[in-house]
């Protein structure tokens, strides 16, 4: 017979005191960590419905007279809401580029060896490895000289330095794992290359694509430097726009905090369409 005191006896809910007390300190770290989490965002956004005069002069938790002028001034002025225009545009155009680039660049590096093949992987991951910085310079140079400066393929093309090293060693993982024999047989039953790589082959890594996909448009999207340094009025980016807020007034922090906000919509959504991707790509992928 078990001994009442020992700290593995049953409690009335069925639960040791031992496994109640690990239950409660894992929710309590992760409440906190949840907290600390949200509460950047949850301040961006109430700062976002208030005043100026009430953002400087008062600490208050919740708005205290709220106000969508904020989201109004960026909605309604074409110098602001073209910011976010001009960052979604580049930003898919790089996306589309990387992934045309590095699926047929992935798929050779899983399926051939050749003289130098491990060496070029590593080199193309040093790419990612340097700092935006290293480029910027090189990149200006080359894009006025040839007249793409302050054009969407400009920053699209930079961005691709970064991404498609990126993409190919994310995409290279799935198609490693995706048997050879696939392959052989669809040349056996008359495939051509590219109907076999288009209807059999991609949808056997859709999930790689799609973690490949998201991660291309975030680091496009959140990249300042290149863009910054490559545009200046006819493609300028929402995040270089943000810096126009400081005037002869001050900092507007309203509209500022309003633009953070909606920075951070895109993001979102381009989580939410391809969050069952992702979860399969965690799972299967390097990443």
């Amino acid at each position: 017979m078990t001994d009442a005191t020992t700290p593995d006896t049953l409690t009335a809910g069925g639960a040791t005191p031992r496994r109640r007390i690990k239950v409660n300190t894992s929710a309590i770290v992760m409440g906190l960590y949840l907290l600390f989490l949200m509460l950047p965002l949850y301040w961006l956004l109430n700062m976002s419905l208030k005043t100026n005069t009430e953002i400087l002069n008062d600490f208050t938790l919740f708005p205290r007279d709220l106000t969508f002028a904020n989201y109004a001034t960026i909605l309604t002025d074409p110098a602001w809401y073209m910011g976010y225009v001009n960052s979604l545009i580049y930003v898919v155009m790089n996306t589309v580029i990387s992934l045309l680039v590095a699926l047929p660049a992935a798929y050779a590096f899983s399926r051939y060896h050749f003289m130098g093949d491990k060496h070029l992987f590593f080199w193309l991951l040093t790419n990612r490895m340097a700092p935006p910085a290293v480029f910027a310079l090189p990149f200006f140079q080359l894009y006025s000289s040839v007249g793409l400066f302050d054009t969407h393929i400009a920053v699209a093309l930079a961005h691709c330095l970064f991404n498609v090293p990126l993409a190919v060693w994310i995409l290279e993982g799935f198609m490693r794992g995706v048997p050879k024999e696939i392959d052989e047989t669809a040349y056996i039953d008359g495939y051509s290359f590219g109907k076999f790589f288009v209807k059999i082959f991609m949808p056997l890594i859709a999930s790689g694509i799609g973690v490949a996909a998201f991660f291309c448009f975030m680091f496009s999207w959140v990249e300042l430097l290149l863009s910054r340094t490559l545009t200046t009025v006819d493609a300028k980016p929402i995040a270089a726009i943000m810096t126009r807020t400081q005037g002869a007034s001050g900092i507007d922090w309203g509209v500022l905090a309003a633009a953070g906000v909606l920075t951070i919509v895109p993001g979102a959504l381009v989580i939410y369409f391809v969050r069952n991707y992702i979860a399969k790509g965690f799972a299967l992928g390097r990443v």
